[in-house]
This record gives C-alpha cells, structure tokens and sequence, in this order.
C-alpha cells in the first residue's frame, strides 16, 4: 500500500490530502491492467462506478470518433462521471500497453472529501491543442455568458404551484427567497420527492427546496463552476451579480461538454529518462515551455501552476536517478519543497527550496552526515537541470533543513509553544510552506504535527509581527521606495516588495486555521472563509498577487526570449504610467490590509 499512497501523493489533486486520507484512498486501489487498443470508457453509457488513474502507460480521450487529448502516467479519468452522476462525455482508450488504479466514489472513505478537488491536474497536449480556440475557450468563459435566466416562484408556493411555474417557464429550476435566504427547487428535487412518497402536490415547495442554493461570481469562469458542481453534487447553480443577488442558473447538463481540464506540458520525457543526461536534456525544454504556455494567453496563475507540476516531476525523477552510492543506508526518505514553488507559484528563474526527513530506525547509527552527502549530489544534478538551489541555504543538505522524523516533530512543534527561540517563527512559516515530492505519508507528517500544535495567542500574534514586517514598497508622499544605493539603486524588488507580504498573509491564515494546502490565492479564500478576511480585503490581496506576478512573469518571459538576465527589480520610470499608478494602489491597498490584521486579528480569530 505504500507505493499506492506515495505515486498518489505525489499527484495532484490527490497531494491535497493529508496522510490519513491519503491511507484510506490507497486502501481502495484496485490494480486493471489493458491491452493497448482496449476501449476502457464507452461515451453516453451509463454514469460510471469508478475512476482511474494511470499508473503506467496512455490512454487516448476520444470525441465524436477523433482523438482530442492523451493522459499519461498520475492523470485521472472518469472521475467526472462518478462525482455527478452524469454518463461520460468522452470515450477512453488505451493507445499502449497501459496499468491503471481504479477506484470507486471516494468521499464516503475520506475525512475531508472537499478537498480532493479536480481542478488542476495533469494531462499531456501537443501545442496545436493549446492554441487552438473552442473547447478550452469554453472553459475559459466567464458563468455570466453561459447562464439561463432567473425563474422565480414565491416562498409559500405548494409543490404543484412550483411544478407549474418551471413548466411555463421552461427551465429544470426555480429559485425561491425566503427572508433573504435564496433557495432552489428543481425537476430533480420533485422526482425524488414523489419516488419515496413524502409529499403531494399541495405540500410546501420549501419542503423539497435546497436552502441555501449554491452560488458562483458572475465572473467565475465556466471550468471552475462546472467543477464546484461535480465536488459538490449539485447539477445547478445560482450565478449571483451585485449585492449577491441571483442574476442567472448555470446547468450542469449545458456544461457537461464543456473542457473543464486545464492543460499540462508535455512531460513525458521527463518521465521517460533512464539517467540523468537524459533528464538534464528534457528539463532543457522548461523555458521555451515557460514561453509557449505564457503566449497561449492562459492566466498567469494558471501557468504557475503547470510549470510547478513539471518542476515536481523532474525532482521526484532526480531522487530516484541520483545514486546513492557509497552514503546508502536503509531508510525511508521524503523530499520536501519548500516556498514559492511548494505553494506552486514558481517563476522561470526561481530557485528551488528543499527539505529532507527520513524514517527512525532503532538500533542504526544516525544516517545525517550520508543522507546530507546524497542529497548533495541531487542538488548538484538538479543544478545540471537548470533549476538552481537556494542562494539563501534553505536546502536538503542543511541540517535545519534535514532531519530524522522524530527530530523534525520535535523541532517543528517546540517552534510552536516556544516562538521565542531563535528563528522559530522563521523556521515554522518554512514548515507551513512545505510540501513533500515523495514519500509523501512521511513528509507530511512533520507539518501535520506542527499544525495539531495548539497554536497560542502569544506565537501567533507573534507570527502576525513577523507576516506584517514585510512591506509594500510604497511612501508617504506618492512615491515607491526604492534602494538608494548599490547596484539596484533607483529600483524596486517586485518580488521582496509585491508577492512576499501576500504570500506571508496567506502563510499566517494556513498557521491560524491549521491548514496548509494550496497556493497563496486559494489560502487566501480560506482566510474570507474563517472570517479572518472581509471578502474586500481577500478581493484586495487576490488581484494584487496576480498583478504583481503576471507583472514579473512578463518580464521573465521577455528575458527568455532575448536571451538576457532576468531579474524581479525595477526602476518605477521605466513602467508606462498605468501601470505605476495600477501597482501604487496594489501596494497601498495591501499595506491597509496589513493594518487592519494588525489591529483587529484577535476579534477575528475564529
């Protein structure tokens, strides 16, 4: 079962997890295995039981007859038809000799089922498919575009009177209010109720109604509501506009064609290196990757997110191709990945922040000084495949960083309940920034422990002092501050100045709220969640983190393309004057958020 738990850690969604869940998954595993040529999925059959996901091998995604995707090794298929109910849209096929993990409904075995969201995972496309218009231009627009009008029928309505609004109205739902409270009724709701019995056509509509009714942002794009109706099993939603109030129904039967899967690069070469040459040679492609992705016009985060996964399979790769040589011992290790790129939000030119923990064995001399050494020689090869270690010492072979599990625990939580020692509060926003790439049940087993740690008034504020002293690079009188010498004067550091304290934010919502998956955005809406942030100040900080890195980004890619140095400074008068003002007000509006938290977190504490 380890291996199960460590190839589906390792991928997403299913990195979300934690390692309970993650144990209870694996312990559903079956193993089918299909000749290449096979049909696995049949479309419009019935809904599905189980999903996949592909262990070894590739499947083709048929529609109509022609092949429009391939899925390779840690990508899922079917899953959309067992969480709605609906029949696959799209057939499967094996196209090789391919090996799948089968698996059925998973919410009734896992603790937290919300979390395995399909939102973002791997699948391999060529460039046309990328570029090209339709399908993932659909999935692209926003709920707005998409939506069926509003029908409405009163609060007091009898089950008959709601049946007949919805016939006339022509719809499969109507919405009702109820004290300021938005329900919704739908055909599904009166086949059910009339099927066991519980009401007639002179009972309340209410009694069948689902309150509250789902919602979505007019602006939420149709991919990502498609796929809140799949995670949640609703086949509606209500699209709301200003004041929250419903301006739309978005329907699950009119999305169920629609592309909801966001494309990954290519990577299978990497996957398919024996040696690290051969991994070196298909890490060489990441910038022109960098570049092709960013030009096909997806959003910058989205981008982040890609390339993130493809940064994850060249380290899982290098673990295992890196030799350990004369330094082997007999232990289970978990590398970790630690910062910007753990949360996914790298850029071309980011370093890469590592951690190591290993497996106590009892009676064995400490195998510190020889894991250090090995990991050495993978930081040397992962050098070689062009992504450099941190400048700053966050890496494997620090012993800070490297540790057995049991000194790890002992050091992560004593960071907790004791935040006055040296560089705890440092030390545990790294732990909160940490995600491991293997051994997956034992790299999250540090954090998990961190974050169990009841979490005091005094470590926390104390953790707000350290989030907060990371500012906005904004004067008193319209002005950036930028450095007044060496060779950045007359700049400001984009990165130090704009991601740095939003991604701190979200760091210090994930300690408060013992809860650290996801990136910087997706913390953030935790944080709205908790009622640690207003919606303004999440919407605030959000736009201000895609700003910033779109911005930076940009430049990045620009530097690829000519062959210069990239770097995150920049001199304010080299900006055009919309986009000095736009990044003025960014940081402004951070900086208030900052004082607001400062001021107000205690009343907020949930």
């Amino acid at each position: 079962m380890r291996e199960y738990v460590d190839f589906l850690g390792s991928q997403p969604p299913y990195d979300a997890l934690d390692s309970a869940d993650l144990d209870a998954l694996a312990r559903t595993v079956e193993v089918e295995y299909f000749v290449a040529g096979a049909r696995i999925v049949e479309a419009g059959e019935a809904p599905l039981d189980h999903f996949f996901v592909v262990r070894t091998g590739e499947v083709e995604v048929i529609d109509r007859g022609r092949v429009v995707d391939l899925l390779g090794p840690g990508e899922t298929f079917g899953q959309i038809s067992v969480l709605s109910g609906l029949p696959p849209p799209l057939a499967i096929r094996a196209s090789e000799d391919t090996l799948c993990y089968r698996f059925p409904d998973p919410r009734p075995v896992l603790r937290h089922p919300q979390r395995l969201q399909f939102g973002h995972y791997g699948t391999l496309v060529t460039r046309e498919r990328l570029a090209r218009s339709g399908l993932v231009d659909q999935a692209l627009r926003a709920a707005r575009h998409q939506m069926r009008p509003v029908v409405w029928c009163p609060a007091d309505a009898t089950v008959g009177e709601a049946a007949s609004v919805i016939t006339e109205a022509g719809q499969s739902y109507a919405l009702m209010d109820r004290g300021g409270a938005i329900g919704i009724v739908t055909d599904n709701d009166f086949r059910r109720a009339f099927a066991d019995g519980h009401v007639d056509a002179h009972s309340p509509a209410s009694v069948i109604a689902s309150f509250p009714a789902r919602s979505v942002p007019a602006e939420t794009l149709v991919g990502d509501a498609f796929l809140t109706m799949v995670e949640s099993g609703v086949h509606h939603l209500v699209v709301t506009g200003t004041g929250e109030r419903p301006v739309g129904i978005l329907r699950v039967v009119d999305l169920a064609s629609a592309e909801v899967r966001n494309p990954l690069v290519v990577r299978r070469a990497i996957d398919d290196a024996t040696s690290v040459d051969d991994l070196a040679s298909a890490a060489a492609l990441l910038p022109g990757t960098w570049v092709e992705l960013y030009d096909t016009g997806a959003s910058v985060m989205h981008v982040a997110g890609l390339m993130s996964a493809v940064i994850d399979a060249i380290i899982r790769r290098l673990v295992e191709l890196t030799d350990v040589g004369a330094d082997h011992v007999p232990h289970r290790t978990s590398w970790l990945l630690l910062g910007s790129v753990a949360r996914r939000e790298p850029l071309p030119r980011s370093d890469v922040d590592t951690g190591l923990v290993w497996e106590d064995l009892p009676g064995t001399d400490s195998p510190a000084r020889k894991l250090q050494n090995w990991a050495g020689r993978v930081l040397d090869n992962m050098e070689r495949c062009g992504l450099p270690r941190c400048a700053d010492g966050a890496n494997a072979t620090n012993p800070l960083f490297a540790r057995s599990r049991t000194d790890a625990v002992a050091a992560a939580t004593s960071w907790i309940t004791n935040p006055t020692q040296k560089n705890a509060l440092l030390l545990s926003s790294m732990i909160a920034d940490s995600r491991p790439v293997s051994g997956m049940s034992l790299g999250r087993s540090v954090s998990d422990a961190m974050l169990a740690t009841t979490r005091s008034r005094e470590y926390l504020s104390a953790l707000l002092r350290f989030t907060t002293s990371r500012r906005p690079p904004v004067g008193f009188v319209r002005n950036f501050v930028v450095e007044h010498s060496g060779a950045n004067r007359g700049h400001l550091d984009l990165k130090a100045g704009g991601l740095v304290p939003i991604a701190s934010l979200g760091r210090w919502i994930a300690v408060v709220t013992g809860d650290d998956r996801g990136s910087t955005l997706t913390r953030l809406r935790r944080g709205q969640a908790a009622a640690l942030l207003t919606a303004d100040e999440t919407e605030t900080l959000v736009r201000a983190f895609e700003y910033v890195y779109g911005l930076i980004l940009g430049r990045e890619i620009e530097a690829i393309k000519g062959s210069t140095a990239a770097t995150t400074w920049v001199a304010p008068n080299q900006l055009d004057t919309l986009t000095r003002r736009y990044l003025r007000e960014s940081f402004r509006a951070v900086a208030e958020v900052q004082n607001r938290l400062e001021s107000e977190w205690v009343a907020r504490l949930p």
